[in-house]
């Protein structure tokens, strides 16, 4: 292989080499300058005299580029690299955006920028569902795509109540889409996978572990606008998504709990750190209609 691969190719290269997004930073702190081929590729890394990646090298020298592009192809699985143009712009400027997303869907609500994610406990009682029922018309009229993480609970209301009432909505998964976790949200993740869309970072082989669903939230909040919470215990994943929206500089949205409900204990405390109290659609919506 001699002639220069595309930056997408090239990055999917390294993935497929076993190379996680943070190195793929560390040794091209410029993504998207990134040249050559395969070989050129190689010899760049070697260049750095790493020993903790040269299984990931040697990987890399075995990988056959086409077959990979034919396999993707197959599955109706799209690729979309850091400078395409329809990369997600919000996703884009945070602090370790993906160089690569794996994506299979509608691929133009990648570049949706009214976009809200809405996150909450995966136990939740009815006043998520109501709020949401309540509220989502409202975003469906100003035109909102909901952004969420297909877990089950608040996660997968979020979704199918999106559906419902007319919002575009994307899932973001913390696997490969050759898996699925968990079986709970598995119908409303096929009928995405078709209708609207599912993104992951990593490549479709890669199976669920738990340290992948908090490098899952960063993508939620960071292709999101806003992040509106709806019910989460003190200790909650919902509240992993809330600090890396806080770190992206996101707006965070909360609704009123109950100081005696354990399930909005982690709101209240989101709340006394200075997040915003939601008390109608217009206390989002006003961020999002100017």
């Amino acid at each position: 292989m001699t002639n220069n691969l595309t930056l997408e190719q090239l990055l999917l290269l390294l993935v497929y080499s076993g190379f996680t997004t943070r190195q793929i930073h560390k040794f091209f702190p410029n993504v998207e300058s990134i040249k050559g081929n395969q070989s050129t590729l190689i010899d760049t890394l070697e260049s750095h005299r790493d020993k903790s990646i040269q299984g990931k090298i040697n990987q890399l020298r075995d990988i056959d580029l086409r077959m990979i592009e034919q396999q993707l192809q197959n599955e109706y699985i799209s690729i979309i690299s850091l400078n395409a143009p329809n990369y997600p712009p919000h996703l884009k400027h945070i602090y370790d955006p993906p160089p690569i997303l794996f994506c299979r869907g509608q691929l133009q609500l990648l570049t949706h920028t009214q976009t809200l994610a809405i996150v909450g406990s995966r136990k939740h009682t009815q006043y998520t569902n109501k709020v949401l029922n309540n509220i989502m018309p409202h975003f469906a009229s100003a035109h909102l795509t909901i952004v969420s993480g297909l877990a089950k609970g608040a996660d997968a209301c979020a979704h199918q109540l999106a559906i419902r009432h007319g919002c575009s909505t994307i899932g973001v998964l913390g696997f490969g889409h050759h898996h699925h976790y968990p079986k709970e949200t598995k119908s409303i993740r096929d009928y995405m996978d078709r209708v609207h869309l599912t993104i992951s970072e990593y490549p479709p082989f890669v199976s669920p572990a738990a340290f992948r669903f908090p490098e899952r939230n960063r993508l939620i909040s960071g292709l999101s606008k806003g992040v509106f919470i709806t019910e989460a215990k003190e200790r909650s994943g919902a509240l992993i998504t809330v600090d890396h929206a806080l770190e992206q500089n996101r707006n965070v949205y909360v609704l009123p709990g109950d100081m005696y409900n354990p399930f909005t204990k982690g709101n209240m405390l989101r709340i006394q750190e200075g997040a915003e109290v939601v008390l109608s659609e217009n206390d989002i919506l006003k961020d999002y209609c100017q």
